[in-house]
Formats: structure tokens, C-alpha cells, sequence
């Protein structure tokens, strides 16, 4: 498998940590958004919607990580993301989209370019947006991982609610959202920071990430 994305990209990152929650190997191919490489032609032409992730397996090309999360595990089932009783995998479900619907297209780098460069906005401006939907999302989150969560978002072990929350977290911590508010989700991010699955999709441990 050839997994295309960005170091910092949200969506790229919740598709590595699924792909080493399952064990996978795959190579890395950087597509640096800053650089507009999402918008070659060569990329274009595998993509043709100019975002990332795109993955490479199976002789297809497979885009959206929704689409690519739900993928894996259907293909490579063990071990699972998704609980076996039918509520409880719409329950986690709904709480991936909670990310990845309603917080994330909010703040991803496309929304934010566009709130510079058409309506003025500077750093704090954008910080604040970008809180604005974190803090919105989170509080809902939080209920339900209250309500649902031992350890993680659902239940004792990951779950694809984890996978799109991580790096929902280290989104909020870039923005300088304040998390005092959300113990629980805290309590995750303490525990990614200990899981070898997590701690090895981290952006700053990718191939293409900014030197440090």
C-alpha cells in the first residue's frame, strides 16, 4: 500500500494511526498542500478531487478517509475499529463524524487560506474560528465519551472515533484551543501518547515533516 498525504494533515493522520492499528505496511508519498502539490497534474490525475489522503491498494486508488477508514475494516478485520453489536458501531460511527463532518472541514488548511486571503482574517482571527468549532464539537464529545468511553472514546480499546479525535486534539493544540474543559479527551491524548500505533502516525515523526 502507498499512502499519499501531508505530515500535518488531519485526515492523513487519522488514516496512519488505523493503518498501524491494524498492523499494515505501507509506503509514504508526501504531497506538501502548502506547495500547492495536491493540484498537479500527476496528482490530479490518481485524485481528482486535489485532497489527501489517497491511498494505493489493491490495485485502486481509494480517497476520503471516511471512505478509507471503513475500508480497512472491511479488509483487514483484525483487529477490529468497530464494535460487533450493530448500535454500538453507529454510535461510534457518529462519533467519528463528529470529527470529521462537523469540526475538522471547518479548520482544515483550505478554510483557513480562504478566511486570509478573502475576508482579512490574521492569526488571532483565524485561532479563534478555528476554537470556535473545536470547542463546539468537543463539548458534545466529551458527553458521549463520558457516556460511552473506559479508557478511550469507546469502550477499553480504539476504536475509528479515536483515530479521527487524536488528531482533532493535536489540531486544537496548534490553534491554542483551551482544553481544560475536557477531561476525558485529555485523558485519551495521554493515552495515544503511550500507544505505538498513535505515537508512530504522529506528524512530527513522518518522513515529510518540517525539520525541526
Amino acid at each position: 500500500m502507498i499512502l499519499h498525504g501531508y505530515w500535518r494533515s488531519g485526515t492523513s493522520y487519522r488514516t496512519r494511526i488505523a493503518l498501524n492499528l491494524k498492523g499494515l505496511t505501507y509506503e509514504q508519498v508526501g504531497v506538501d498542500l502548502r506547495a500547492g502539490a495536491q493540484k498537479s497534474a500527476a496528482y490530479l490525475a490518481m485524485n481528482p478531487q486535489g485532497l489527501v489522503p489517497a491511498l494505493e491498494a489493491d490495485g485502486a486508488v481509494l480517497s476520503q478517509s471516511p471512505a478509507i477508514l471503513e475500508w480497512l475494516e472491511e479488509a483487514h478485520p483484525e483487529p477490529p475499529l468497530l464494535p460487533g453489536d450493530a448500535v454500538a458501531r453507529a454510535q461510534v460511527r457518529a462519533m467519528a463524524a463528529l470529527v470529521a463532518c462537523d469540526i475538522h472541514p471547518l479548520n482544515n488548511l483550505r478554510v483557513l487560506k480562504a478566511l486570509r486571503e478573502t475576508f482579512g482574517a490574521d492569526q488571532a482571527a483565524t485561532d479563534a474560528w478555528a476554537a470556535r468549532w473545536i470547542t463546539a464539537g468537543f463539548e458534545a464529545l466529551e458527553a458521549l465519551i463520558v457516556r460511552h468511553g473506559d479508557g478511550w472514546c469507546f469502550g477499553a480499546a480504539p476504536t475509528l472515533a479515536d483515530c479521527c479525535l487524536v488528531p482533532q486534539i493535536y489540531s486544537a493544540r496548534r490553534f491554542n484551543t483551551p482544553l481544560d474543559a475536557f477531561p476525558r479527551i485529555r485523558a485519551i491524548e495521554e493515552q495515544a501518547a503511550a500507544h505505538p500505533a498513535f505515537m508512530a502516525a504522529h506528524p512530527d515523526h513522518q518522513p515529510d515533516a518540517d525539520a525541526r
